[in-house]
């Protein structure tokens, strides 16, 4: 029998098979390697979590952000995150004082951020990371923050002006940091973001209508509702009556006014701010499908969404548009 040769403990024996082990090499990670690897997988999921809350919560908005440049992709659905967080704090609580909370964690998060510090939350690690990019003004953010919490009152708007300054706090704010993100300092740029938030506040207000009316709850202004003899019992149990049609146009119709006048400056608004202004896209949709159904603001076709959508954003963003 062949015999061969094993090595044991530094001896040489003779068997009959051959079993020589070889120990596999170790690699050993250095600290700051760990380091980068933990901070990358962290940032991704912080990513991620943007992503998927912006999906969620704003399809609409997360569409116009993937036509975002794709170096300021990611801080734009930062901010859509943060705008997403801080809308849903009103429906997610059941008392004001927990509202609050919340409220002033995102206050004390944001000054956190400008301190070059933030906490482990996904969106404010984001938006973190957003700042310093872009060096982002936090009067911006803050006043998103406060007029939110002025909404937890959870009150009727007393007049169409009333709703116009809070579209003007939270969407024209966020859109002046979309701008910013872009690196557009225009003034022209920055009235037309004014006008664009304004008729989103009012549009928003409109589409959450039929939501609210569920609940048993009536955001419209008062003083137009007053004017058409509308009652909020009208409107809570869902009336197509002409009177609850006429408050929903004169509404509707200073949205359009806003859209108009957010188009005025387009000759003079520099081409780098038109993915910021794709939402304009999204609010003509709605003005143009509440005026096929007769300002029925209850109807069922109101409540799908449009399937071609992503291509009119396509389209309006390739001509350079809004």
């Amino acid at each position: 029998m062949a015999s061969s040769i094993n090595i044991k403990n530094g001896l040489l024996t003779t068997k009959n098979s051959l079993h020589i082990k070889i120990p596999y090499p170790t690699f050993i990670q250095r600290p700051a390697e760990i380091k980068c690897s933990r901070a990358l997988t962290t940032g991704q999921h912080n990513e991620q979590y943007c992503i998927d809350v912006v999906r969620k919560r704003d399809y609409e908005g997360f569409l116009c952000s993937l036509l975002f440049p794709e170096a300021v992709r990611r801080s734009a659905l930062a901010l859509r995150a943060f705008n997403v967080e801080l809308a849903q704090i009103k429906d997610s609580v059941s008392q004001k004082t927990i509202g609050l909370m919340r409220m002033q964690f995102w206050k004390s998060a944001v000054e956190d951020i400008y301190r070059d510090d933030h906490s482990a939350q996904p969106i404010s690690a984001e938006l973190w990371r957003a700042v310093r990019k872009h060096t982002l003004t936090r009067r911006w953010m803050l006043r998103i923050i406060s007029e939110r919490e002025k909404d937890l009152e959870d009150k009727a708007y007393r007049n169409l002006r009333e709703l116009e300054d809070y579209g003007e706090n939270t969407q024209s704010s966020l859109l002046y940091l979309l701008l910013e993100t872009l690196g557009v300092k225009n003034v022209h740029a920055d009235h037309a973001a004014s006008h664009i938030g304004k008729a989103q506040g009012i549009l928003t207000c409109l589409r959450a209508t039929p939501y609210n009316s569920s609940r048993r709850k009536v955001y419209l202004p008062m003083d137009i509702c007053m004017l058409h003899g509308a009652s909020q019992e009208d409107f809570i149990r869902g009336s197509r009556d002409q009177n609850v049609r006429d408050v929903i146009y004169d509404i509707a119709s200073q949205a359009h006014v806003h859209l108009q006048h957010a188009r005025s400056f387009s000759e003079n608004v520099p081409h780098a701010a038109m993915p910021a202004f794709l939402q304009t896209v999204v609010l003509e949709d709605y003005l143009q499908r509440v005026r096929k159904a007769d300002f029925d603001v209850f109807h069922p076709s109101l409540q799908k969404r449009n399937p071609m959508l992503p291509l009119q954003l396509y389209l309006r963003s390739w001509r350079k548009i809004y």
